[in-house]
């Protein structure tokens, strides 16, 4: 996703916070039901606006938030009040039982999680940490979910002091789906290890997917024309000079706010292995169009509802034209293997790819989630996908059958499938998934779309990665890294080389040489380039004990 998305969410936050801005840091910064009785928990708390203090009733809170009524304590801070106090206060993060004694342990291994304890406890001054993590603790242990009044309610003194301006910027930095991604990260990597393989260099003295093929690659630029759909499609082609006619064609779809070079390093390489690679450019959700929209104040108004269709559908009229050019003289002949195809998708390209390759989205689940649950606190990818939720259809089935298998990486997914869209796919699916993504968070936009998922599938955990961890290091920063830290250039190398080997290997799967490839679709090569910062893991299976995670969903 460019700058313009997190620029817009900037926008979003200065529009809505300022003064009113006092109770939504309040109500965020503070975790995320009702009820925890106890004879040393705080009754009142006290909201710091820089000079400005205001004494509060918790249970004054907690009413309001049950009935919608504005109890006479606060109703000196009416005009001030945001409307969707009451939705922030009511929110919860949903812990199973099985998994809430392991919640905040699992958090404060990871750096995320200290980090958050300690900025959490700048917001609240004179608390200590072991105050904070002490009513985070009892918080989960006593109900099924942590609100913002039960985290104040198990809090170990009577009176509890808010410093609305830190909280405010904690609400900026964190968001629950993203305080759950972190937290399973470190579970993740534990129980993801595969012991008894090993993987050393000597497996890899002959032959390593992904180090460059021996064939060289040759580039074409093209641009379509899509006139039913008054859509200008530009198009990069990847391939070798030698024809592979038995190979596989893969499709590359950008994210969104991209383009079709910002995987060209992975083009490249599978064009080296003699598969040949269209990388797409999609009119509605490339660079120009977000610039175009550049002043939206709403996430949601970024990118039109019909794109979530058309995106979709630009592959498939790809793939009728590239079959023309196949059977046509010049240098593509022979080249576009159109019944056979792998499409590649990073971020919203992932929905394409997903939705291409035959799952069903369910605009009717995902407008009941945009309606209920969708909130300043939530990612950027979830706000982004309710922008689909306007479509007039319940169910969309955007399938073409010439896509044999996908590769989604950090895809955007969350509710765009419902609970059993993914399920119809009974075709391959590799999944990237970066615990540290917060744009679109691993948990609830990869982890539990992956145990949806039909037919033969992989999971690609990066223990650490980030949502740009992937694209191409040769491509300039922008603003977007500045604002939220992303793992780039050297330090995310390994995991560039391993998604380079690990496409070759899938995407070989359609191939006539597929059994050459099938020992680089394991657990062992994966770990093989797990680094201090970035542990990787392949698994087509999630283990039992993970399960019970995948119920921590914010609804």
């Amino acid at each position: 996703m460019s700058n313009i998305l997190f620029k817009a969410k900037q926008r979003f936050f200065q529009r809505i916070f300022g003064v009113k801005g006092l109770l939504y840091g309040l109500t965020f910064s503070c975790c995320m039901n009702l009820g925890i009785p106890s004879a040393t928990a705080a009754q009142t708390i006290t909201i710091r606006f820089g000079p400005y203090e205001q004494l509060v009733k918790i249970s004054d809170l907690e009413e309001f938030a049950n009935t919608g009524k504005l109890p006479l304590s606060l109703q000196g801070l009416s005009p001030v009040l945001p409307k969707e106090l009451r939705g922030f206060l009511q929110k919860r993060l949903q812990i199973d039982p099985q998994a809430a004694d392991n919640f905040t342990d699992e958090l404060q291994k990871t750096s995320f999680g200290r980090e958050f304890i300690s900025s959490l406890r700048t917001a609240l001054p004179g608390s200590s940490i072991e105050s904070v993590q002490g009513a985070i603790s009892l918080a989960l242990r006593q109900v099924n979910g942590l609100s913002v009044v039960g985290f104040l309610q198990a809090y170990p003194q009577e009176n509890v002091t808010i410093d609305a301006t830190k909280a405010i910027s904690l609400a900026v930095r964190f968001n629950p789906n993203r305080l759950q991604s972190k937290a399973f990260g470190s579970l993740l990597a534990r129980e993801l290890y595969v012991n008894n393989q090993t993987y050393s260099s000597q497996n890899l003295r002959n032959f390593n997917p992904a180090i460059t093929g021996n064939l060289a690659v040759e580039k074409q630029s093209i641009t379509l024309q899509d006139k039913k759909r008054n859509r200008t499609i530009p198009i990069d082609i990847y391939s070798s000079r030698v024809r592979q006619p038995q190979q596989p064609l893969v499709v590359v779809s950008h994210g969104f706010g991209a383009s079709r070079r910002n995987l060209s390093y992975l083009a490249r390489h599978l064009a080296s292995y003699g598969i040949t690679v269209a990388a797409i450019e999609h009119p509605g959700s490339n660079i120009s169009a977000i610039n175009q929209a550049a002043n939206a104040a709403d996430l949601k108004n970024l990118i039109s509802p019909e794109e979530f269709i058309n995106r979709p559908k630009d592959i498939s009229f790809l793939l009728d034209e590239l079959a023309k050019f196949n059977n046509q003289p010049g240098r593509l002949q022979g080249k576009l293997n159109t019944e056979k195809v792998s499409v590649i998708g990073h971020s919203l390209g992932g929905y394409t790819a997903l939705a291409v390759v035959g799952g069903e989205v369910n605009i009717e689940q995902l407008r009941i989630f945009c309606n209920k649950s969708l909130n300043i606190s939530s990612a950027p990818g979830d706000w982004l996908k309710c922008a689909a939720a306007s479509l007039p259809q319940r169910k969309l089935q955007l399938q073409d059958p010439r896509v044999k298998s996908a590769i989604a990486l950090n895809p955007m997914v969350g509710k765009l499938f419902g609970e059993k869209g993914l399920s119809q796919i009974n075709r391959p699916v590799l999944i990237l998934s970066g615990t540290d993504d917060s744009l679109t968070p691993a948990l609830t936009h990869q982890i539990q779309p992956f145990d949806k998922l039909g037919g033969k599938k992989y999971l690609l955990a990066a223990i650490g990665g980030t949502h740009l961890s992937i694209s191409d290091d040769r491509l300039p920063a922008n603003s977007a890294t500045q604002m939220i830290k992303e793992r780039r250039g050297i330090e995310a190398r390994a995991l560039r080389e391993l998604v380079q080997g690990v496409s070759v290997a899938f995407v070989k799967q359609l191939a006539p040489d597929a059994k050459n490839y099938q020992p680089f679709l394991t657990s062992a090569y994966a770990q093989s380039f797990s680094t201090p910062q970035i542990k990787l893991r392949l698994n087509s299976e999630l283990p039992a004990s993970v399960r019970p995670w995948l119920k921590l969903t914010n609804r």
